[in-house]
């Protein structure tokens, strides 16, 4: 089954599944999910080929969303479940193929399409790191700094680096070779009748306007909010703001 970090203890709320993004880990996720574990259970997921979960040959939305329908009935009832990006349509897929395993859902800042955000240039990017004079996570920023300039996805990345054994905690090689499945969305039958929210970064791309109706269709509960002054990393940019969003949407 894949890692879980729990925080809290439950309580007569649901539980809440957090589901990290590509590139992501439930260790990402350790400060929202502390604060949001004051009034329930929250288990954040490392995703298959991520972090200390298992890797396999595959990396589809279908396999995804098996993973974590086997971690809600471990916890023997359904849970709420948050996504944000990958994690956000393995999400939906859940939702859409296992519908009595969710609660309430939450988006974060993804649509059930698909995108041409190529992600490739990343994964070589940490290719391109030598591991082997790497003694502490400074070495590996610097060598990203060559080819990647956006420095929070430097230190974003390192954070999936283990210095020690000096690997990645990211199975990079599929990942790359499944990257077009990653950017789709697969055709799946029916809808969620589930309260959904669609939460946003008002400053992204990711959840256009022209998508609602897609959105719609296989989420006819659909609610749509978006934060100011917040990009695609809304949870990162905007923690606050986020948690206060998240919370709200719960305590309905």
């Amino acid at each position: 089954m894949l890692n879980l970090i729990t925080h809290g203890t439950a309580t007569d709320e649901p539980d809440l599944l957090i589901v990290h993004g590509l590139f992501g880990s439930g260790r990402n996720w350790g400060a929202v999910a502390k604060r949001l574990s004051a009034t329930r259970r929250v288990v954040c997921v490392d995703q298959r080929n991520h972090g200390q979960s298992p890797w396999h040959d595959s990396h589809s939305y279908e396999d995804m969303a098996a993973d974590l329908a086997e971690v809600i009935k471990a916890q023997g009832a359904p849970m709420d479940v948050l996504g944000h990006s990958m994690g956000g349509k393995a999400a939906m897929v859940l939702a859409l193929s296992q519908p009595t395993l969710v609660n309430r859902l939450i988006v974060a800042d993804i649509a059930p399409v698909a995108y041409a955000h190529d992600q490739n240039q990343n994964i070589a990017a940490m290719r391109a790191v030598d591991l082997s004079v790497v003694t502490k996570r400074a070495d590996a920023i610097a060598q990203l700094a060559e080819h990647l300039e956006d420095t929070t996805l430097q230190t974003f990345f390192t954070q999936s680096l283990d210095v020690k054994e000096q690997r990645w905690r990211l199975n990079l090689d599929v990942l790359d070779s499944e990257m077009p499945k990653i950017l789709s969305f697969p055709d799946i039958p029916g809808a969620f009748e589930g309260p959904t929210l669609f939460l946003s970064g008002a400053d992204s791309d990711y959840v256009a306007t022209e998508y609602r109706p897609t959105i719609r269709e296989k989420f006819p509960k659909a609610r749509f909010a978006k934060i100011r002054d917040a990009g695609h990393w809304l949870h990162a940019e905007k923690p606050r703001e986020f948690i206060a969003s998240v919370q709200a949407w719960l305590d309905l």
